[in-house]
């Protein structure tokens, strides 16, 4: 990791999990062009590569770090994070993981391995940044959840239970640390155009489409600028809440 301490008082540091592709990748490119000195992860070498890339092709300021979600080692993540660079300001929890299956027929690893990393990460991860972040006495903490943590999705019972599960755990989070000028926020994403959407059979697709006002799947940068809009100085008064993403979907 690359010594490039960074100063707190002239630019923010972002430090955004799941960056490589998708919608953390589209999150990433936003903040980049914002003056935020940009941390991305991903699970390996390759991707952390990627997202260095990304980063300096939008002559923007940051690197790709690799992450791994599932394994004991994010105290010492954030250890290097604040020796090499310093206290990130804005903490964007976007990785996850899926493991779907009906419940009769899902497996404990298959729920473990889902509410660990999905869930228990996010508690693991943002309490081993608050620290600093309480010292600064300002903040933005975003959890991207998803709504079927709102509405439930049949063969996602671990998947629609961790995602609730980080609604509760946002809403907790906002009201311990509203004291300290730290917001924290949900943004819950509907059916978002990525790779798993294009492998969609078409009547499939269009099913779903019947049950959204909007009549469109999302795109990343519709997610983006949501966390755009909440990590700026213009959501300062705005906490604990969860932004629906998604093209009307859950009202109707």
């Amino acid at each position: 990791m690359k010594k490039n301490i960074v100063n707190h008082d002239s630019t923010r540091i972002v430090l955004i999990t799941g960056a490589s592709r998708g919608i953390g990748n589209a999150i990433l490119k936003k903040l980049v062009g914002q003056n935020y000195y940009v941390l991305g992860t991903g699970t390996s070498e390759k991707s952390a590569q990627i997202i260095s890339e990304t980063i300096d092709s939008l002559g923007g300021r940051g690197f790709g770090l690799v992450l791994d979600l599932s394994n004991d080692n994010i105290d010492d993540f954030v250890k290097n994070i604040l020796k090499n660079y310093g206290p990130p300001a804005v903490f964007i929890n976007n990785a996850g993981i899926t493991k779907d299956n009906l419940l009769l027929r899902m497996s404990e690893k298959e729920w473990d391995e889902v509410i660990d990393v999905n869930l228990s990460s996010s508690f693991r991860l943002t309490k081993a940044i608050l620290r600093p972040m309480i010292k600064y006495r300002w903040g933005r903490i975003i959890f991207i959840t998803s709504i079927v943590g709102l509405s439930g999705n049949a063969g996602q019972t671990n998947y629609s239970a961790a995602k609730a599960g980080i609604g509760g755990f946002c809403r907790s989070v906002a009201k311990e640390l509203a004291s300290r000028s730290i917001t924290a926020n949900c943004i819950a994403p509907g059916y978002i155009e990525t790779d798993m959407t294009d492998s969609i059979e078409n009547n499939v697709k269009q099913n779903i489409l019947s049950n959204i006002p909007l009549k469109r799947f999302g795109r990343p940068e519709d997610v983006a600028n949501a966390v755009s809009f909440l990590v700026s100085e213009d959501a300062s008064y705005i906490t604990g809440v969860t932004l629906n993403v998604d093209g009307g979907m859950f009202m109707s």
